[in-house]
């Protein structure tokens, strides 16, 4: 008989195909068949056969090696195109930085020409206006002023303008500018207007004339009067506001919080005073022009900003937790040092191996939302201090680094440091007594994170919304949120397995084995077991308990993953126990107790669970000959019959009644 590939479809029995291969045999059955039994032609067709499947195992196996030859060659063909790729991108690497280069020499060739031009050009200019100087110079000297300029009533602007030149090389030239000073003074105290204009057309380059401080007069006396505005502002920022803020920033001793909050303060109100300034005729350029009036008193003082706001929210954040640990009288562990100790720790977190008690941490959960408050608080005002003294183009980098120290102080100090003691104090499986805080880590670590959650949207995305730092924010906040979502899973996969623990010592230390075989059937009273009662007195507890800690889809997930447990613990300890009639009555009534507990999951799948599980129970009462009708309800006809089997076994009449025959 020939090897076919119909002897090993799916599912392949090793005895099956033996009964096939010897049922097709001429004289091979068990009854021989017409021709009778016959050993020898058996054998022999069994050795046939074994040489048939090791020619085609050998077939098998040359093909599987001229594939994994294929996979080798490729593999190396394919790493061969990489190395090329690779190579190209190197070599478009650096002809990329040779047009870099290029660019840059080019550049700079351009820029020195243009300095050159200026170089020559510049000194040019102010020999020709020198020698002019000079020439007037020398008129003052001789004490004749033969130039027109001077003697022409008409032209004296433009002597206005050499007098203000001349006034920087020779002070003797203010004897004059006094006098006109003088009578410009009293013409304002006559009421003279005119005459003031007469003057005041002179003197209009003059220093001097910023001190008039009323701006309907300056419009009315000066014929530029935003050049007089613009003046008297100047004299204003770079002479009373940078002494003030000079002295309140530099002079006076205060801390680098104090510090923050001043230049905060003085740059806002400097601000808010330069946006009413624009109310004035400033000229054309007005916004310009204060905006460096601003930068010229501020810009020493912002430059440093961004590292002083940094030392302090490090120095802040730090004192804030120290403060909160030393208040709980606990000292922070080290995590993470490598010690053999760590290493315990991290394998009794990852499995359920007992490598030694946990740690007692007496319910403390060593969260704090007055901490996250104040952590949060801080950065807020940095956020708010980074978008008014930062630099538009430094903004989005700034406001990153501020986000990356609330990162490492309240999710990594604060939030990651408490999970790893809340995993640290999870007891393991088998515990006889479990004390559950993790759950209250889960609560606080879920507010704290929303809260977290919240500043990020309100303060830092409008600050880094239209910039690369976006991307950098997001993935960051992705990675803190995964990694705390692996200890949270970690941490909740063992507080179940705990619960189940629990759950399974109520169940050995209250469940007796004379409960589903009372001796005297027809004296049974209870609805159920004391130990039904328990153990869904304690799961309606934790059921309560998971609620209160969890928001949203977490609750079913993790119901869900209770409810399954709890299931398969209830399942697996009834095929512990044998059963009588009263006493599968008494497991049917438990079931319906636990079923009924079930329902407190709302979770549908569970409910399921358990009811299959109640139909099960069924078949340790059911007469014998409804076996195979019972076994063929909605409930019960998909489920394996082995597994059927193995609840009718739990009967105690399994073996007078011959049950067995029912599922041979």
């Amino acid at each position: 008989m020939a090897t076919t590939a119909q002897l090993f479809e799916e599912p392949f029995d090793a005895d099956e195909y033996i009964e096939r291969l010897a049922w097709r045999t001429p004289g091979g059955g068990s009854k021989g068949g017409a021709e009778g039994f016959d050993p020898k032609k058996l054998l022999e067709e069994f050795e046939n056969h074994i040489e048939e499947l090791k020619q085609l195992d050998e077939r098998i196996q040359r093909k599987v090696e001229k594939l994994e030859q294929q996979c080798h060659r490729e593999a190396k063909e394919f790493a061969h195109k990489v190395q090329e790729l690779q190579r190209s991108n190197q070599v478009a690497f650096l002809h990329f930085q040779e047009l870099d280069d290029h660019i840059s020499y080019v550049a700079t060739k351009v820029c020195h020409l243009g300095d050159q031009l200026e170089g020559v050009n510049t000194p040019r200019q102010r020999a020709v206006e020198a020698q002019r100087l000079m020439t007037y110079f020398n008129e003052f000297l001789d004490g004749e002023l033969r130039s027109d300029v001077f003697n022409n009533p008409d032209k004296i602007k433009e002597a206005a303008d050499i007098i203000q030149k001349l006034h920087l090389i020779a002070v003797e030239l203010y004897k004059g500018l006094y006098r006109l000073i003088q009578e410009f003074t009293a013409a304002q105290r006559r009421g003279e207007i005119g005459r003031m204009r007469e003057v005041a057309a002179v003197l209009l380059h003059f220093k001097v004339c910023v001190e008039q401080r009323v701006n309907k007069q300056v419009g009315e006396v000066f014929s530029s009067p935003e050049m007089v505005m613009a003046k008297l502002i100047q004299n204003i920022f770079e002479n009373k506001l940078q002494a003030h803020v000079r002295e309140t920033l530099e002079t006076r001793p205060t801390e680098l919080e104090q510090y923050l909050k001043n230049l905060y303060d003085l740059y806002t109100r400097t601000t808010a005073l330069a946006a009413k300034l624009t109310e004035f005729n400033l000229g054309s350029d007005k916004h310009t022009f204060l905006s460096k009036l601003i930068k010229s008193i501020f810009s020493t003082y912002l430059d440093s900003y961004i590292d002083m706001e940094q030392q302090y929210l490090q120095t802040r954040s730090a004192s804030i937790l120290q403060r909160y640990y030393d208040s709980k009288n606990h000292q922070k562990r080290p995590l993470g040092t490598g010690s053999i100790q760590e290493l315990k720790e991290r394998i009794r977190q990852r499995t359920n191996l007992p490598l030694g008690p946990s740690i007692d941490t007496h319910g403390e959960t060593f969260l704090s939302q007055e901490v996250v408050v104040n952590l949060l608080q801080e950065t807020r005002h940095a956020f708010q201090r980074c978008h008014k003294l930062s630099d538009p183009a430094d903004l989005p980098k700034n406001a990153y680094s501020i986000f990356l120290l609330l990162v490492e102080h309240l999710c990594v100090d604060h939030i990651d440091y408490a999970l790893e003691i809340g995993l640290s104090a999870i007891p393991s499986a088998d515990a006889k007594t479990a004390n559950l805080y993790f759950l209250d880590v889960v609560q606080q670590a879920n507010t704290i994170f929303h809260l977290f959650d919240k500043q990020f949207n309100d303060h830092l995305m409008p600050l880094i919304s239209s910039s690369p730092k976006l991307t950098e924010c997001l993935q960051k906040k992705k990675e803190v949120i995964e990694q705390m979502e692996v200890k949270l899973d970690t941490g909740i996969d063992r507080t179940l397995n705990c619960m189940i623990g629990q759950m399974k010592h109520i169940l050995a230390t209250e469940q007796k084995k004379t409960d589903f075989r009372p001796e005297d059937e027809n004296n049974v009273m209870i609805q159920y077991t004391t130990a039904c009662s328990k153990v869904c007195a304690y799961v309606s507890k934790q059921v309560e308990r998971v609620r209160r800690s969890m928001d949203g889809k977490n609750v079913d997930t993790v119901l869900t993953e209770l409810g399954v447990r709890f299931h398969r613990l209830i399942h697996e300890h009834l095929q512990q126990f044998s059963y009588n009639y009263m006493g599968g009555m008494l497991a049917i009534c438990d079931v319906a107790e636990y079923r009924r507990c079930a329902k407190d999951f709302r979770v549908s799948l569970v409910l399921q669970l358990f009811d299959t599980l109640h139909a099960l129970c069924n078949l340790l009462v059911v007469a014998p000959d409804n076996l195979k009708q019972v076994c063929s309800g909605e409930q019960l006809t998909n489920l394996d019959r082995n597994l059927l089997h193995a609840f009718v076994q739990l009967r105690a009449d399994y073996r007078s009644a011959r049950l067995g025959r029912h599922f041979s």
